[in-house]
């Protein structure tokens, strides 16, 4: 059976990055499609002695137009049977008018500036938004950023189960804007106060077996194990897609670093191996 990805968002937000970067991952890519082709487009697909096994279908181009249809023809779609996901894109404000001004492109949505056309657009596409199988802000990405995300949720083997991913980070940056979980390991003793240590990040032995030696760690990992034996089948059972878990300290070089290469172990250890990346590790 084919997988559907329908890719949506708000004008701005990287549909064209993410076209693209489908195109590469193998995926056959139909851009701006009239919602009303979608169902003809799985027609296609399913005739016999179709080759096609993952589509991807860009969507809601035309700002707040046929935003209903194209909600109905993905419900559609999904009453068929067929496997189907909705990948939603979408930034702040601020970072759409900057994107719009650079480019001088008009959006979509006609109203006196462009800051009123994104929140007109913003508030038509809150249903489809509320729908996604997972939202990516694309705010603080570049377009190597977003595609390595992309690459990391739907780069996987077709037909996969739930895909996951592990991020670590430091809450003087601010909280990752697209995850599913948030772990707070802020409790636990700093090795950036031991001097021999403050210079390394969580990936050098030394700062990680500070970090794993410390009975609160344990303690923390032993628990947690048992949440993810119940969270991961459980989440997989309902059919999501997607899980993102994001683990924080303080400056997100340390303590996070050593807890999210260990959550990604033993997440492995449960059949769900994730991808693994460490957003401040370079700051």
């Amino acid at each position: 059976m084919a997988e559907y990805l329908i890719i949506a968002g708000l004008s701005g937000a990287g549909q064209s990055t993410a076209a693209d970067t489908m195109e590469d991952l193998g995926w056959f890519v139909i851009d701006n499609l009239p919602p009303s082709l979608i169902g003809k487009v799985r027609d296609l697909v399913g005739r016999p002695g179709s080759d096609l096994r993952r589509v991807a279908l860009v969507g809601g181009r035309g700002g707040t137009q046929d935003v209903d249809e194209l909600a109905a023809a993905v419900a559609d779609l999904r009453r068929t049977g067929a496997a189907v996901r909705v990948l939603f894109l979408t930034a702040t404000d601020d970072v759409l008018v900057r994107r719009f001004e650079g480019t001088r492109r008009r959006h979509p949505v006609p109203a006196a500036t462009v800051g009123e056309g994104i929140a007109a657009e913003r508030v038509a596409l809150e249903p489809l938004q509320a729908g996604a199988d997972v939202v990516v802000d694309t705010s603080e990405l570049n377009v190597h950023q977003l595609r390595a995300r992309l690459v990391e949720l739907f780069g996987g083997r077709p037909g996969a189960g739930l895909q996951t991913s592990v991020v670590s980070f430091g809450y003087s940056h601010g909280l990752p804007r697209d995850v599913d979980l948030v772990l707070d390991c802020r409790f636990l003793p700093n090795p950036h106060w031991v001097d021999e240590l403050r210079s390394l990040t969580g990936l050098d032995e030394h700062v990680r077996d500070y970090v794993l030696g410390q009975p609160q760690t344990r303690e923390f990992l032993a628990k947690l194990d048992d949440l993810l034996g119940l969270l991961l089948p459980g989440y997989e059972r309902e059919g999501k897609s997607y899980l993102s878990v994001a683990v924080g300290c303080t400056g997100g070089r340390h303590r996070s670093v050593v807890l999210a290469e260990e959550l990604a172990r033993r997440m492995a250890g449960h059949g769900f191996p994730p991808a693994v990346s460490h957003r401040d590790l370079g700051r």
